[in-house]
């Protein structure tokens, strides 16, 4: 899943230095309890080490402290900038790189973008002939983003069995019933999803209940409903099945999103004027005209090569000639410094394992517009 970086261009404009700390946040057993006793005095000396400020010591201090009430496995993620904790993120799972505690000339957003490779949004609503609970999620976060329960009518929600006229009567009011709560659920999913830019939306619940709710979505929500047999609801009823399925939808949808773009960078191999560039070389150049639309690289094999980074367009340089006006703020992770453009570009990131490039290739972009001739990669 490529994920968009933009709403932190305004925090990667800010010259530094920044303190970055990625670290496992977890209280769930003795060691994580006692790493998170003594992780207080370990930050101040390793910070303090690399010339960071006592107001960013302290900042950092606060905000590392473990993550009560969340269960492990969970990572946390923070940037501290000028004595205040600018980003502060519990990230559910493992973490997925080697703990991190360092001072920088820009901030290093790597380890929340592969903690949390895209802020995917997506709808799970239970549902019940007289009621729905909605819940707005963000991929990777256990806890709802937001919950929104909608009461319907509840007189006359199940069907009388008395015969005759008086039953066929009472019936149909009962199914009008059903659809007003039906139409009431639906709009308020609708709204979320629409609010949200929600990929998914999974019904639950009773499978009447479901289908009027279903059929009362907009034609947009509904391309994006997928029905699961669970109702977390009913006595004795768990939600591992709810969850499975859940976690089953937003995979399939990172990884066709990850093929439709390895598919178009395909496409490109062997074009005249190629809209994709390959290498080092030519996907900078590519971020410093602003023309990457989509950036792709493997971090790991990047790690030991870095790049600069400067104050203003066009933003990173391999070499200081490429700086033009700007001011060189220090020479940083190739990482980075590619996240901080792309974000600065508003360029998409996927990133990748190996194995996913051409043979040879670490990092390739897709392009806004085509440049002709291929830059020769430094």
């Amino acid at each position: 899943m490529t994920t968009n970086l933009q709403k932190y261009a305004d925090l990667y404009r800010t010259p530094g230095p920044w303190c970055t700390a990625y670290v496992d946040a977890g209280t769930g057993t003795v060691d994580t309890l006692e790493a998170g006793d003594v992780r207080a005095g370990n930050t101040r000396a390793r910070l303090e080490a690399q010339g960071a400020t006592s107001a960013d010591v302290e900042a950092m201090e606060q905000a590392l402290q473990p993550a009560a009430g969340i269960p492990s496995p969970v990572a946390r993620f923070v940037l501290v900038h000028a004595g205040k904790a600018v980003v502060n993120e519990v990230l559910p799972g493992d973490p997925v790189m080697p703990e991190r505690l360092a001072v920088e000339p820009v901030p290093d957003l790597l380890p929340l973008v592969k903690h949390r490779p895209e802020d995917l949004a997506y709808v799970v609503a239970e549902v019940s002939r007289e009621h729905g609970e909605i819940r707005l999620y963000r991929a990777g976060a256990r806890i709802p983003a937001f919950v929104q329960d909608v009461e319907g009518e509840s007189e006359h929600v199940h069907k009388f069995h008395g015969g005759g006229w008086s039953e066929l009567r009472f019936q149909h009011h009962t199914e009008d019933v059903w659809r007003r709560n039906a139409d009431e659920v639906a709009g308020e999913i609708d709204r979320v999803a629409s609010a949200s830019g929600a990929r998914l939306i999974v019904l639950a619940g009773d499978i009447r209940a479901r289908g009027l709710v279903k059929d009362n979505l907009s034609e947009a929500g509904r391309a994006l409903v997928s029905e699961v047999e669970s109702h977390t609801h009913t006595a004795g009823a768990g939600s591992a099945n709810l969850e499975d399925h859940v976690n089953q939808h937003v995979a399939e949808l990172w990884a066709e999103e990850q093929q439709a773009v390895m598919d178009r960078l395909a496409v490109q191999e062997g074009q005249a004027n190629p809209e994709a560039a390959h290498g080092i070389g030519a996907v900078v150049h590519a971020l410093q005209q602003a023309q990457a639309d989509v950036l792709i690289f493997d971090d790991a094999a990047l790690s030991g090569r870095t790049l600069l980074a400067l104050d203003a367009e066009p933003w990173v340089a391999t070499a200081r000639e490429e700086a033009l006006a700007a001011r060189i703020l220090g020479e940083v992770p190739a990482p980075a410094a590619l996240l901080r453009a792309a974000a600065l570009t508003d360029a998409r990131v996927l990133l990748v394992p190996g194995p996913v490039l051409p043979k040879g290739v670490h990092i390739a972009a897709l392009l806004r517009w085509s440049s002709g001739p291929d830059v020769p990669s430094s």
